[in-house]
């Protein structure tokens, strides 16, 4: 990623946020604009600098054979998760992209689950690396999967 989307991806969500079914709305236009993760049909429900929650149905298109989430899907909601909280954070002349990423899962994820993650907020855009938690709960409130995030922030590069 060479230019920031910080400044365009804190517009969008002030310029949704003002609109009824905002939540949604601004959902389904990230997963035009990251159409991978808009497969999920996950829903952004908090959106704040260092802090982020994703909300996933658990349907049909998201399922496995064991009739619950499949593990890829939890890792697209988790790397999602993480990606957001940093990158509404990161100044206007920053990038981010993820370096690597792991996840451990700890129960079969059913229900709805919701992924957190909370970040501390970058203060330049010089070159380092930051290593974020991303939590998965379902229904009852159990941490269904942890996924720890690397990424990488640097000045934005010309195109």
């Amino acid at each position: 990623m060479a230019k920031s989307i910080g400044p365009s991806l804190r517009q969008e969500w002030r310029r949704f946020s003002r609109l009824p079914g905002s939540k949604w709305l601004f959902s389904h236009a990230l997963g035009s604009v990251v159409p991978y993760s808009g497969t999920l049909g996950a829903r952004v429900e908090v959106l704040e600098p260092g802090h982020c929650v994703v909300t996933l149905r658990d349907r049909r298109a998201v399922r496995n054979h064991l009739k619950s989430v499949h593990a890829m899907a939890l890792a697209n909601l988790a790397e999602l998760t993480t990606g957001l909280a940093l990158m509404n954070s990161l100044p206007d002349n920053a990038r981010g992209i993820l370096a690597g990423f792991s996840i451990d899962y700890l129960k079969k994820a059913r229900g709805r689950l919701t992924a957190t993650c909370h970040c501390d907020i970058p203060p330049t855009n010089d070159e380092q690396e930051y290593s974020l938690t991303g939590e998965i709960r379902n229904n009852d409130n159990e941490v269904v999967a942890v996924a720890r995030a690397r990424w990488l922030v640097g000045p934005e590069q010309p195109e």
